[in-house]
């Protein structure tokens, strides 16, 4: 049975991990070290399923090994960004499926949490990227809103990485052993940085539908013909960008709810799957069934490298100073 303690500690989030509260008891685990939520020696804040963490393995597993396959064939180098994305949620639920079993294990419990929580910044990053090199390749101006389309990527994967750091740091302090104040300045970083990312999707939104704009106008305006793939990857990064705000919005939801018994998000694991793992796995499909090397054929697709790129600003530089010249030279003339 169990014995009293006087211990604190709070709970923190839903997805895996949860701590004590103030008045609390320790239990004696089960067969698989289960103890209730309020109790002192609860790491999860519920009983992880061990067949769905099985087949949500089994899914991350065969996606992952879907983008190692794709990225070869299409010769993709920056695809490694989705493999890591992939690769993070399979870590994630095979670390699950191992706490479902030892359930006062730490070390399969937080693990299995941070990587759940970060994995789709990678995801998101590879959304950037690949809108990045769609604008380069399809767009006659090759920049949008006056961005290059070099720039595009870079810049929004750095605000992502931005986003991630945040994160990241929110989720490092989500450990019960951190303490009760500790969590509570996690969660809100955490929060902070879930709210940055969604802000940078919003703002990478407009620069996404300006580029299909044009693209649209374009083809009306000079009887081009439409380009299929690239609609499909535009249309398929639309849609993993829906997928990843309709589980931040769960996130959110999630921790500014409270982890009272009033807030099921945070106590029923059913939430975590169907809000935040199942959307994941729909985008990472959406990715492969249409995947960006199917529109991204070619050497022009990719940018050029920074030695060209410093080869071609030369050029343009000594074309614009002869030009000058010329100019200097045809004045001088006119007024002799």
């Amino acid at each position: 049975m169990a014995s009293p303690t006087s211990t604190t500690s709070s709970s923190t989030s839903s997805t895996t991990i949860v701590a004590t509260s103030p008045s609390c008891i320790t239990a004696i685990p089960g067969p698989y070290g289960f103890v209730p939520p309020d109790a002192c020696n609860a790491i999860w804040a519920y009983s992880p399923s061990f067949p769905a963490a099985v087949t949500f393995s089994t899914l991350f597993g065969l996606l992952t090994l879907s983008q190692i396959v794709l990225a070869f064939i299409f010769r993709k180098r920056f695809c490694w960004v989705m493999v890591m994305g992939c690769s993070w949620e399979l870590v994630a639920f095979i670390t699950r499926s191992l706490g479902s079993r030892d359930q006062q294990s730490l070390g399969y419990a937080y693990p299995s949490l941070l990587l759940f929580l970060l994995a789709p910044l990678w995801i998101n990053a590879f959304v950037y990227m690949t809108a990045g090199r769609l604008i380069w390749t399809f767009h006659p101006a090759k920049k949008v809103f006056g961005v290059k389309a070099t720039s595009i990527g870079k810049y929004f994967v750095w605000l992502d990485i931005v986003s991630f750091l945040i994160q990241c740091a929110g989720g490092v302090m989500l450990s019960p052993e951190q303490g009760s104040k500790i969590m509570d300045i996690g969660k809100t970083v955490y929060m902070s940085g879930l709210g940055a990312q969604q802000f940078f999707i919003v703002l990478f939104l407009i620069l996404i539908i300006r580029f299909h704009i044009d693209t649209l106008r374009l083809e009306q305006r000079d009887s081009l013909r439409s380009n299929k793939k690239c609609k499909w990857v535009t249309y398929a990064l639309y849609i993993v960008l829906a997928l990843i705000t309709m589980r931040i919005g769960f996130r959110l939801a999630e921790f500014s709810g409270g982890m009272g018994a009033d807030n099921p998000l945070p106590n029923e694991e059913k939430y975590s799957l169907i809000l935040d793992a199942a959307p994941m796995v729909l985008a990472i499909f959406v990715l492969t069934v249409v995947h960006p090397g199917l529109a991204l054929k070619g050497s022009e697709s990719e940018f050029p490298s920074r030695k060209e790129r410093k080869a071609d600003n030369k050029a343009r530089k000594a074309e614009k100073k002869m030009s000058g010249q010329e100019k200097d030279a045809a004045k001088k003339r006119g007024d002799s």
